[in-house]
């Protein structure tokens, strides 16, 4: 769910393997722009030299594969490998001989794999849409492009959580287990309509959106959740966006269709639980990590939550001794989301189709690792691609309402030349991000701002402005109106300079706390017991005055633990508090 905001500032002085970069900020595609123009795989003899015996090219499919995927494959590669079953020693031993490796989620490829292959593994393809089965941190260390293909699966994947929102509001499993032993308890088995009933779908993206659709043609009232959505799409299925509380209080069902992200990790646990209507139906077909998996058999065994429908889990398979796996009113299947004939072969062609763009030294759109930029300018625009995550995960929580984001302007500040900069805004990754903003509905502008100075580092500040929004954090408003946040880079580490207005010194790391209160005596000692009290521990705290307003100030306070919600209001109800809002990043 969290946002990445990274603007790719690359000094063309610096980029010798490139007469351009291939993130530029232009409007047009990707089509045609060179990914690696140092190393060509694929229709050029240069590529001879790449340890690869002569040029030819070496694709291995290590999963269960679409022949039409397949054969696309052939046409364009020398060889094909098509080996699925191997053990990990295997799979690295093969994938160090290849310039593409093709997986599905059942395959891990870790750091070993690319060790291996030193250099000569040009890109790995996931055939779906996770990513949690690549090391991405070893992926961008080896130079290696990571691609998957989101698109291709999301009718399955979207049929497949209505197939099992209808079975468990039926009780279709646990009856035609108690049919095969010999019963016919019509009675015990009573289920409910769906029609009439209340469904909140956690995440309004592809599948999500399809997901909702299904619903409404099946007499549902649907809600969603999805600080990024696009308003306009979800009047048009007819779908209501409302906060996550509101969300998780009034549905009857809740479907999660989330990425996992540090902010989602866990995110349904005993205390959203608590808050759910008691007897809620909870469905996930997108990650296993979203659910805390031990809060919710203890909410199964409460009977705040009635049943759970899962395609998911934290462990793939699950131990045999799993307390969840056994629950009585619980389905399971095996990760089937995307397993049908017709999703399988859509989806080879999507990734087939991919791997050959990428190794043709084209940029594909579903790339999902760093850019592939010259190591010394990524190294020195590091702490920039940072700073403009952390800020656009901070942003993202200031925002209050059921409209989410509409227009985001991004201004990026420098004393180099614009001619020596190249800017790129992505959302949500790395790369594909203007196709992603687009299916959001979001309307984003880029300014560059020519400061005098010297101009030894890419960026003086970074500043992100959403505007037509509400915020949870009224200072957050600049004159403007606009919600508006900056940063800057210091020694390496990212500082939040300005919100709205004010002028703040607050470095973006670990669980903060920031607030606005009333300069009074004591009033510290009062927020750090109300934390102790929680268990919560300060590992520090910083508290300057604000500069328009000498009465207040501004308290910035990093923790250990994330306080709850219940620990969180109790900090806000101390009456020299005046905001405040907790940033985890």
């Amino acid at each position: 769910m969290a946002t990445c905001m990274n603007p790719v500032k690359l000094a063309k002085r610096s980029l010798p393997l490139a007469a351009s970069c291939p993130f530029s900020s232009s409007s047009s595609s990707n089509r045609g722009r060179s990914l690696l123009p140092a190393r060509p795989c694929m229709g050029s003899r240069a590529a001879a030299g790449s340890g690869d015996g002569g040029g030819k090219l070496t694709v291995l499919v290590a999963e269960e594969f679409g022949q039409a995927g397949l054969e696309l494959l052939r046409s364009h590669a020398h060889v094909v490998d098509y080996s699925v079953d191997l053990d990990p020693e295997e799979l690295s031993r093969r994938a160090a001989l290849c310039e593409a490796l093709i997986v599905s989620s059942e395959t891990k490829v870790g750091k070993e794999v690319f060790r291996l292959s030193r250099g000569r593994l040009k890109v790995v393809g996931i055939a779906g849409f996770g990513v949690d089965n690549v090391d991405l941190a070893a992926a961008n260390e080896n130079r290696c492009l990571v691609v998957n293909a989101p698109n291709a699966s999301t009718a399955a994947v979207a049929e497949h959580a209505i197939a099992l929102l209808t079975a468990m509001a039926r009780n279709i499993a646990r009856a035609t287990i108690s049919v095969k032993f010999g019963n016919w308890q019509r009675r015990k088995y009573m289920g409910k309509c769906l029609s009439g009933k209340t469904l909140a779908v956690m995440g309004f993206g592809e599948v999500g959106s399809e997901v909702a659709r299904h619903a409404k043609g099946l007499g549902m009232h649907v809600i969603a959740y999805d600080p990024y959505a696009s308003e306009y799409l979800a009047l048009a299925i007819g779908v209501e966006l409302v906060s996550f509380d509101k969300a998780i209080t009034i549905a009857d069902f809740i479907s999660l269709h989330m990425h996992l992200t540090p902010a989602t990790r866990k995110m349904l646990n005993d205390e959203t639980f608590a808050k759910m209507k008691r007897g809620v139906q909870i469905l996930n077909v997108a990650h296993g990590g979203l659910i805390d998996e031990d809060s919710l058999v203890r909410a199964l065994d409460a009977g705040a939550v009635s049943q759970a429908a899962l395609d998911v889990l934290l462990e793939e398979p699950p131990v045999r001794s799993s307390e969840l796996i056994h629950h009585e009113n619980v389905i399971v299947t095996p990760n089937l989301g995307a397993s049908t004939f017709e999703a399988q072969e859509e989806v080879g062609i999507e990734i087939a189709e991919a791997v050959i763009k990428a190794l043709k030294g084209n940029l594909p759109a579903t790339v999902v690792n760093e850019p592939m930029v010259a190591v010394e300018v990524l190294a020195e625009l590091n702490p920039f691609l940072d700073l403009a995550n952390k800020l656009g995960r901070f942003v993202v929580k200031l925002i209050a309402g059921r409209g989410g984001l509409k227009t985001v302007k991004v201004t990026y500040a420098s004393a180099r030349e614009p001619d020596q900069l190249d800017t790129k805004l992505v959302i949500v990754n790395w790369v594909n991000g203007d196709s992603v903003a687009k299916q959001r509905g979001l309307r984003i502008t880029e300014e560059r701002m020519t400061l005098h100075g010297s101009p030894e580092y890419p960026l003086e500040y970074i500043q992100v402005q959403i505007a037509n929004a509400e915020s949870t954090f009224a200072s957050a408003l600049a004159k403007s109106g606009e919600i508006e946040v900056e940063g800057r880079v210091r020694d390496g580490v990212s500082y939040l300079t300005k919100i709205g207005s004010l002028e703040v010194s607050v470095q973006l790391e670990g669980s903060i706390l920031l607030c606005i209160a009333d300069d009074q005596p004591g009033l510290i000692g009062k927020i750090g017991s109300i934390l102790g009290e929680a268990n919560v521990n300060i590992s520090s705290m910083k508290a300057d005055r604000i500069a328009l307003h000498r009465q207040s100030m501004m308290i910035s306070i990093k923790v250990d633990q994330q306080p709850n919600e219940e620990t969180l209001k109790k900090v806000r109800d101390v009456p020299a508090v005046q905001e405040l809002v907790f940033l985890l990043l």
